[in-house]
């Protein structure tokens, strides 16, 4: 594999050109945030941005059909994704940074910093898996039908069910419930078919071993559509991952398990600084 140089750095793959709509906020070191399949930088991180981008740049690119990013015209790829999630970084004029990635946004990053590991300098995989476990890839077959078929109605019930507890939904009253079935339904972006075929295909095992940054591996143990394991086996792939559990918590995390994990990437990032640029 060859080698060659970007203002000064020496990479391995060329970035393409950004195509993606990302959204841009704050000042400070850059944090590059990798959403979820069928999600979208504020259904992701909305609880977090104004947080994050106190003391860091953040800059969340949105997959085809989400945000303003046109719907793919073929199926998306892997090695894409993560090359525009570098380049729109590098871009804007940030030649190293931190990623945050959340289920599909894991494998994404995890992608991001073997292609490119001299701009990678930590990385945050909250819900993540390195390939589809059985219950991801039964849910992901699904939701690829129920969409195909129109029954976005169905699709957002499904997704309460699956990403949800089962302690908040036995709280919430069927008014409530049917009014979050309908703000998961409004929420859902065109290009959820395509972000949930690619989830189906995503393979980073042989990724992990190449991972050679600080990498906090968050694990949701409530999770009913991405299963703890594929955390574990994240953390358990990476050389010096550090995993921490969130108990009881689901695949979409509530307020104050959101705040737990501020808390923690927050230290987790702390001590960790961006590369100085090398010297053309």
């Amino acid at each position: 594999m060859s080698e060659f140089s970007v203002g000064g750095m020496t990479n391995e793959y060329a970035l393409p050109q950004p195509r993606f709509d990302v959204l841009v906020q704050g000042d400070g070191p850059a944090l590059l945030l990798a959403h979820g399949a069928g999600g979208s930088i504020h259904g992701n991180f909305g609880l977090v941005l104004d947080d994050l981008s106190r003391d860091h740049t953040v800059i969340g690119p949105h997959y085809p059909g989400s945000g303003a990013t046109p719907v793919a015209t073929e199926p998306l790829h892997l090695d894409e994704l993560a090359d525009q999630l570098v380049a729109s970084a590098v871009t804007r004029g940030h030649d190293s940074f931190a990623v945050l990635g959340e289920s599909l946004g894991s494998a994404v990053a995890v992608r991001a910093a073997r292609r490119h590991p001299q701009r990678v300098t930590a990385l945050v995989l909250t819900a993540g898996f390195p390939v589809a476990d059985p219950v991801l890839a039964l849910a992901a077959q699904l939701i690829k039908t129920l969409a195909r078929a129109g029954e976005w109605g169905a699709l957002a019930r499904l997704a309460c069910l699956s990403c949800l507890s089962p302690a908040r939904l036995a709280e919430i009253s069927p008014a409530d419930l049917d009014a979050m079935v309908a703000l998961a339904q409004e929420g859902m972006p065109p290009g959820t078919v395509d972000h949930f075929d690619l989830v189906s295909r995503v393979d980073v095992r042989e990724d992990l071993a190449y991972v050679a940054v600080p990498t906090l591996v968050v694990v949701p143990t409530g999770d009913r559509l991405v299963l703890p394991d594929s955390s574990y086996r994240l953390a358990a792939g990476i050389r010096e991952a550090k995993l921490v559990e969130l108990p009881g918590a689901a695949h979409i995390l509530a307020e104050p398990d959101r705040a737990t994990w501020l808390r923690l990437v927050r230290e987790f990032l702390a001590p960790i600084a961006p590369i100085a640029p090398r010297p053309a």
